[in-house]
């Protein structure tokens, strides 16, 4: 790789910020597919492909919003305004996407293991993503504990909705993260 190349690499890395206001455009069905890709070389113990992804377009957010205030009322909530205020988390971005985990039975990959490839795999994906000049923002909320919902996404009880990306266009520029001092964070050991 070329010193061009890596600092590229090192630039996306750094670059990368959760938004919260996300307009059109989405990306396309390629651009989401390279997204998808990326995201599948992830670390995978045993290749076990835990990680799954479901996509919610634009025309499925009203429904999607419907099913998330259905989850929570199921949870126990009683608030009105909380559940109708989780309706409208869809259309926070034109596109969402859930990722999941859906655990294999292993005796070598424990689920902690599966549950990291997932999160890495988000990881690819968010930066391929903001490669191709789109922005996101990584949720979960109590809502991703529900059954109901895992259900609805044919989930067994005990996998996870690892969470729900918003994904579209930044609709304002974001200050550049601060860097941070690694010595506050990295320790050499010594025997």
């Amino acid at each position: 790789m070329t010193d061009t190349a890596v600092e590229i690499v090192h630039q996306n890395i750094h670059q990368r910020q959760s938004t919260g206001q996300l307009v059109e455009p989405a990306p396309n069905t390629e651009q989401l597919e390279m997204a998808f890709q990326a995201a599948l070389t992830a670390p995978d113990h045993h290749r076990l492909k835990p990680t799954r992804f479901v996509v919610i377009t634009a025309e499925q957010r009203a429904a999607f919003g419907e099913l998330l205030s259905q989850a929570l009322a199921d949870m126990g909530e009683t608030d009105a305004v909380q559940l109708e205020r989780v309706k409208q988390h869809p259309f926070r971005a034109p596109l969402l996407v859930l990722a999941l985990t859906q655990f294999q039975d292993h005796s070598k990959v424990p689920r902690f293991e599966q549950t990291l490839s997932t999160g890495a795999a988000v990881q690819n994906f968010l930066l391929s993503l903001q490669a191709q000049g789109f922005a996101s923002m990584w949720r979960s909320g109590a809502v991703v504990e529900s059954n109901l919902l895992k259900q609805a996404l044919n989930l067994n009880a005990d996998d996870l909705i690892s969470g729900i990306i918003y994904v579209g266009t930044a609709a304002k520029a974001i200050p550049a993260r601060t860097e941070l001092n690694t010595q506050a964070y990295v320790r050499y050991w010594n025997a």
